[in-house]
């Protein structure tokens, strides 16, 4: 018997997620079916049960009550029955939001994990469960004996479905390999290595009669140190000091021998060895252990130095890389960090100082969600930004500091900006916001031209301005809902219409192709990217607009979620970028690709933001990162070179003054240097 709350006890009022009633009624079904052998009745009742002792990943308080009656119950039904039983329980075990065990049931809870561990190890040996379950059931006596790698259970609820997902246990960055699992005939890294001399577990275990079961030929040729390892690691207890790497072995061959249909099993099982091996970090570029990438906070996790490193390759795939390889890798890669006001190295060696530009939080909470660059003829330009409170901020590059105060007008969260020099000299900022209306200002002065105009549902997603032969320029707005309008600036007057497809529109940019005469390139939420000439008045005419080529959009499975106007090979590209990471860039004149492309990256992955500029020595960068994420990819197009750079802000929208980079965040806009 192990320590139990009364059922009748007051105490279970105190308690969440379960009521002593529920636990009563449970226990009777799994009394009955002890008895008989069969009935299903209380495997529905534990499944609704189950909803209260664990409510989207976070462990009630409740359960800590009610496992040790339930687990008593469990270890008396036939192995067969409870199989599922022990592998839900491990879910809750293993957790990650689980409060605190309370003091007065800590006793019954300890004991029914060690009751559990017998019992559920018991039902591995005894029963035979599909491969998958098999995999669940055997994690889960891992976690009941307390050893962290249990906690993998839930990074791999079914490999099959999707890549790895890893994160690095010493930058916190997330490494994805999309292709990761596959079915190796023969393993591609050695086996692990058990700490010498092997630590023994003291209390008594049932893991020996599982050392018995395994057989070294139920992986097939050269899986018999993986199966050895496995052995050793049973016969000692899994104590909590044996390196996680060799707990997966055992993990792994017990569902060559367990799971069924056998062929299914060893096909599991030599995936899951698979994870005994390391990774890379994209970011950090250190090498760890894959057990030390699944689970949350490993303890005692360092990096690993091994002759053949599994590791995250450029293209997501999974490679391998001897170390004198990945040394020179690191040798060669540049990464930055910001650390309050400065941009850090990876030696720690400081790059150059981070600016925040003052009162830069227009968006409140929302921070800044559009920005552009206003030049001003023979002065340094100005950055415009916009966001939540419907103000526009206006601030000097050199200094961070408001040119003018915040200049309030949209009624509505400001969603995108332009900057339109005028034949004259002149000069206008226009804004759009996110219930459609538009709004013009002059920037110089800080007063609006017009009051903002328009009401389009789903509002202005994008911004550009068009210059045409005749010498107008003209102001290109972009609604979600496909509407792609041409406008006067002085007038205010619409002038022209594009997309006659109607494509939802979610990105605009415009790219000169001569002097006086730009295109419009836009992508839509398909993923399309529509080129158009604003020069003529039939939107079905093409004009000198030229399509991307689709044999090359199609070859690099490049679905674009951004456009921008970007300068490389001394001219003014567009570039594309999508949500793996991947930017491309195109030569508007042919349609055809330039260059190699920026490849996957699992760190900058997500809805892109693209800007680019010319250094001062002549060499182009161009910036990407995805909207609320941390990081950057700085790459120089022309050399394939690539910096990387870790912020403490969540960006949302990039833009470049000269060699300065402006980056809108979560919190306002802040400047680094480029150069």
């Amino acid at each position: 018997m192990i320590p139990k709350l009364p059922l009748h006890s007051p105490r279970w009022r105190d308690l969440d997620g379960v009521t002593a009633e529920e636990v009563k009624a449970l226990l009777e079904q799994m009394a009955s079916a002890a008895v008989t052998g069969s009935g299903d009745e209380w495997r529905q009742a534990w499944t609704y049960m189950t909803g209260g002792l664990m409510d989207d990943g976070t462990v009630s308080d409740g359960a800590y009550a009610a496992l040790p009656h339930l687990v008593e119950a469990a270890a008396a039904l036939p192995p067969g029955q409870s199989v599922d039983f022990w592998a839900d329980m491990g879910f809750i075990v293993t957790a990650t939001d689980r409060p605190p065990v309370p003091t007065d049931l800590e006793a019954g809870f300890s004991a029914a994990l060690r009751l559990a561990e017998r019992a559920a190890t018991h039902s591995l040996l005894a029963a035979t469960a599909p491969a998958q379950v098999c995999a669940h059931l055997v994690l889960s006596c891992v976690a009941f004996a307390g050893h962290r790698t249990g906690e993998a259970l839930w990074r791999l609820l079914d490999p099959k479905e999707s890549g790895l997902l890893l994160v690095c246990p010493g930058c916190g960055s997330d490494t994805e390999i999309p292709d990761f699992f596959v079915d190796p005939v023969h393993p591609t890294f050695e086996a692990p290595e058990l700490l010498e001399p092997v630590p023994v577990r003291q209390a008594e275990h049932p893991w020996g009669e599982v050392a018995a079961a395994l057989r070294e030929e139920a992986l097939g040729e050269g899986w018999e140190p993986f199966l050895r390892v496995a052995r050793q690691v049973a016969e000692t207890g899994i104590p909590t000091e044996t390196p996680a790497q060799a707990v997966l072995c055992l993990v792994a061959a017990m569902v060559a021998v367990k799971g069924a249909p056998q062929w299914a099993g060893k096909e599991w099982a030599r995936e899951l060895m698979m994870l005994t091996g390391d990774f890379c970090c994209w970011d950090c570029e250190r090498t760890w252990t894959i057990v030390d990438g699944l689970t949350e906070n490993p303890d005692g996790a360092r990096p690993q130095n091994p002759l053949t490193t599994m590791c995250a390759a450029a293209d997501g795939s999974a490679g391998t890389v001897e170390p004198a390889a990945a040394d020179r890798t690191r040798e060669a890669a540049t990464r930055f960090r910001q650390d309050g006001n400065a941009l850090l190295a990876g030696d720690g060696t400081s790059w150059g100082r981070i600016s925040m530009f003052s009162d830069s939080e227009p968006g409140g909470p929302g921070g800044v969600d559009a920005l552009t660059v206003v030049p001003r003829p023979g002065r340094p330009p100005l950055v415009a930004g916009g966001g939540g409170r419907g103000v526009v901020c206006l601030w000097g590059v050199a200094d961070g500091r408001l040119v003018h105060e915040p200049l309030p007008g949209h009624p509505d969260r400001i969603r995108s900006m332009t900057a339109l020099p005028l034949p004259d000299g002149g000069i206008l900022l226009a804004s759009g916001g996110d219930t459609g209306t538009i709004a013009l200002w002059n920037p110089l002065t800080g007063q609006p031209v017009r009051e903002p105009v328009g009401n389009w549902p789903g509002g202005v997603t994008g911004m550009c301005t068009a210059t045409v032969p005749d010498g107008r320029t003209l102001l290109v707005t972009a609604t979600p809902r496909g509407a792609v309008r041409l406008w006067d600036p002085l007038t205010g007057e619409p002038v022209g219409r594009l997309n006659p497809y109607g494509s939802p529109i979610q990105s605009i940019a415009a790219v000169p192709i001569s002097t006086g005469h730009t295109l419009i390139a836009a992508s839509d939420t398909g993923g399309r990217v529509h080129v158009w000439d604003p020069a003529v008045d039939d939107p079905w005419e093409r004009g000198e607009a030229v399509q991307l080529s689709a044999h090359a959009l199609k070859d690099a499975d490049h679905r674009v979620a951004t456009v921008a106007a970007v300068p490389a090979y001394h001219r003014t590209v567009l570039a594309t970028g999508d949500n793996r990471g991947v930017v491309m860039l195109w030569d508007l004149v042919t349609g055809a690709p330039i260059g190699d492309g920026l490849p996957v990256s699992t760190g900058t992955a997500g809805l892109p933001v693209i800007t680019g500029t010319t250094l001062p020595d002549g060499r182009t960068v161009l910036v990407t990162g995805s909207k609320r994420s941390h990081r950057l990819r700085i790459w120089e197009p022309e050399t394939g070179a690539v910096r990387h750079i870790a912020l403490e802000v969540a960006l949302t929208c990039l833009a470049t003054a000269g060699p300065e980079l402006i980056v809108g965040h979560d919190r306002g806009v802040l400047k680094l240097p480029l150069a």
